[in-house]
């Protein structure tokens, strides 16, 4: 697709957005301002906020799908090399986990596919962003398991959480890595031990729950 092409895609779908839902209509309208001025980091900065409010601003498209997937899919995933790529991921991370939430949707394997797709650009994300999309998707994977009531002792369920532990001790060492005083780094740390707990709370030790809901209070505000 071309530049023009994405621009006038990402554009008619912001309109029509706007036009559909009056209430969201200034939320709209400043997107489609700030895509048309080419200001790429406030477009990311409002994306992040307007995503991180699905009781306010989660809707519908006209084809019946989900508001914020067709918004990642039309508008932002066209531009992502011009994006902060950590903004992109926690982006990502909302729009995934919108997917769960909303009654019309309560899609696991689209859920997962964000997430994952995004992954697939590990290079170009760099080692922060990676970290914070493969902790979320790890949490993901954990509350999809959660809410599935099955037993923690069927192979699949085994399965899952194995790769979840792995993920969570491979990262770790990235973690360490990361200065406490880089931009930014307290969420990546949020959501390191925000998946971190989560793992020890369905697993245990009770004591290793404890340590990891510790660092993830620490780094979350």
């Amino acid at each position: 697709m071309s530049p023009v092409d994405i621009t006038a895609t990402a554009l008619e779908h912001l309109e029509s957005m706007s036009t559909l839902h009056p209430d969201l209509s200034e939320q709209y309208q400043n997107l489609v301002g700030l895509y048309q001025r080419k200001l790429w980091h406030q477009l990311t900065m409002s994306t992040l906020e307007f995503v991180s409010n699905p009781s306010s601003t989660l809707r519908t498209t006209a084809e019946g799908t989900n508001s914020y997937l067709a918004l990642f899919d039309k508008v932002i995933l066209p531009i992502d090399k011009k994006m902060n790529q950590l903004t992109l991921a926690r982006i990502a991370s909302s729009v995934s986990f919108s997917l769960l939430d909303d009654p019309p949707y309560k899609d696991g394997v689209a859920a997962r596919a964000v997430l994952e797709n995004l992954l697939e650009k590990r290079a170009r994300l760099g080692p922060s962003a990676a970290l914070h999309a493969e902790s979320r998707l790890g949490l993901l994977s954990l509350t999809l398991l959660a809410r599935s009531g099955e037993a923690l002792t069927t192979e699949s369920s085994i399965k899952a959480l194995e790769a979840t532990k792995e993920s969570i001790n491979k990262n770790r060492s990235v973690l360490a890595e990361l200065a406490d005083t880089e931009s930014e780094a307290a969420v990546v740390h949020s959501a390191f031990y925000e998946t971190a707990m989560t793992y020890r709370k369905a697993v245990g030790p009770p004591e290793a729950y404890y340590r990891e809901a510790i660092q993830y209070v620490a780094y979350t505000s």
